[in-house]
């Protein structure tokens, strides 16, 4: 990889999160097709609280891996040319598809009102309880990021509305992918370092929902509603 800076903001933000955290780096084909000039690599990471995140960057890879992103982040910094030991076992999830629709544009700043909205009832609820009762940390973090934070119905072609929960917002903040809040636009490229205005996509791809912004993207799959049937009731049984 040639995005060094950025594939380092990426897995730096990763392993705060999850220090044991895998990454998967998985060869894209550049702009023009596969003769193309150049090339670039996907970052793909599973987030705590569910949500895959993608990173792209310069640089045409090594196909597809999975290594430790504690290591990787490692052998970028020392400016080691070999990567970590493959892991590629501990990849257990599937990506979504790679043909996208774009059903909306979300500002920027909405989404960051949305996640620091979040984050402080978080703190008053973990403060002051919920309707005066106390509630443990993991019961309401799990129920925030259940929460739908945005509605879209989309226009061309209609179609369902279609839900972006809690989780997906605070993917795309807590990675880096929309800069920092305030700063002038066009500040820089790497995650974290650049403005915090434009706008996000809202895509769609099969049932995976994705979030697309400035710097990086995260996507969630809609979980299919099972219908169990109780072996008695079964034909051939």
């Amino acid at each position: 990889m040639t995005g060094v800076a950025d594939a380092g903001a990426f897995l730096a933000r990763l392993v705060r999160l999850d220090p044991a955290a895998p990454v998967r780096l998985r060869s894209a084909t550049p702009v023009g097709g596969p003769g193309a000039a150049g090339g670039r690599t996907a970052l793909w990471a599973r987030l705590p609280w569910g949500v895959l995140a993608v990173r792209t960057v310069a640089g045409p890879g090594c196909g597809d891996v999975t290594v430790a992103a504690r290591e990787l982040l490692a052998a970028l910094s020392s400016g080691a040319g070999d990567l970590p030991a493959r892991r590629d076992a501990q990849w257990r999830w599937p990506l979504p598809p790679p043909a996208s629709r774009s059903v909306e544009l979300l500002p920027a700043g909405e989404l960051w009102r949305i996640a620091e909205a979040a984050a402080g009832t978080l703190r008053d609820a973990a403060a002051h309880g919920v309707a005066g009762r106390a509630v443990g940390q993991r019961a309401l973090r799990d129920a925030l990021l259940d929460h739908v934070a945005v509605v879209v119905t989309p226009d061309d072609p209609p179609g369902p509305p279609v839900e972006v929960a809690q989780r997906l917002v605070q993917g795309l903040v807590r990675m880096g992918f929309l800069g920092r809040p305030g700063n002038a636009a066009g500040a820089a490229a790497s995650p974290g370092a650049g403005a915090g205005g434009g706008d996000v996509q809202v895509r769609m791809a099969g049932r995976w929902v994705g979030l697309v912004g400035p710097y990086g993207a995260v996507w969630s799959q809609k979980v299919a509603d099972l219908v169990v049937t109780p072996l008695g009731a079964h034909p051939k049984v």
